[in-house]
């Protein structure tokens, strides 16, 4: 087998303006957590624990970037950017109140798909981003 070796390339975008999604992986598959990042198809990475998975998926990004750029095909902007006229970066967090039976409804489907509250939250936000979009494109 021969060994290829790409030159790393700085992203056009940051890591932190795309997508991810994170889930845990059960034991069968390994436990731990897996992250995704729709936007860059095969782009994933796992890690033991949420913050393990963030800094594998950072590598996976880098290296999905650097591969694809060394190939000659382009990187896709991430579709999930934040539309804004200020200056200053969202930080990505934001609390919302939510009624109770919301709340307890959310509570149950997490637990049912076996996500944390939050990335369920994420997945639904993201869905309803993407249908947003299709819908004004079509």
């Amino acid at each position: 087998m021969s060994e290829i070796l790409i030159k790393p390339i700085t992203p056009p975008y940051p890591f932190e303006a795309y997508a991810h999604i994170i889930e845990p992986l059960s034991v069968d598959e390994g436990g731990g957590f897996l992250i995704t990042l729709p936007d860059l198809p095969g782009c994933i990475a796992d890690g033991s624990t949420e913050l393990g998975a963030i800094e594998a998926g950072r590598d996976a990004f880098l290296c999905w970037v650097s591969a694809t750029a060394d190939m000659g095909d382009l990187i896709p902007a991430p579709r999930f950017r934040t539309v804004t006229t200020d200056t200053t970066e969202p930080s990505g967090k934001f609390v919302q109140r939510v009624p109770k039976s919301i709340h307890a409804q959310l509570a149950v489907r997490a637990k049912q798909e076996g996500v944390s509250l939050n990335s369920l939250v994420l997945t639904f936000i993201a869905e309803g981003l993407g249908r947003s979009d299709a819908l004004r494109q079509g």
